[in-house]
């Protein structure tokens, strides 16, 4: 079963990717296009050109874990705003299909990041 955590960091690949991909493509993607470390432990997201497979990839120590999801109809939804970095939150929600500008979040305190 897939759990995700608060303490990851998750980032959504912009383009539609080709599900043929391989975790070596996928990888090379992320390395190449993004310019980001595949070996970083952060979770890498991918969404095919028809929109309804999700490839999420990681690397796990010893090796690269590859969670893959086709559904049967719908598609995901694409975050629009543009952003690469996604919270474990916004994920969940593109998984179970909410429509994320229909979302609104009450809010809450958010400790900031000092570099």
């Amino acid at each position: 079963m897939l759990s995700l955590s608060s303490s990851a960091r998750y980032f959504l690949y912009r383009h539609p990717v080709d599900m043929r991909c391989g975790i070596y493509s996928l990888a090379g993607l992320v390395q190449n296009d993004l310019g980001m470390d595949p070996l970083s432990g952060d979770v890498f997201i991918f969404i095919g050109k028809r929109g309804n497979q999700l490839r999420l990839l990681q690397w796990d120590t010893d090796g690269y874990a590859l969670y893959s999801k086709r559904l049967e109809s719908g598609t995901f939804e694409r975050p629009t705003d543009g952003k690469l970095l996604i919270t474990s939150r916004e994920l969940s929600l593109v998984l179970q299909g909410v429509k994320l500008a229909s979302v609104q979040l009450r809010r809450r305190y958010e400790r900031s990041v000092q570099a």
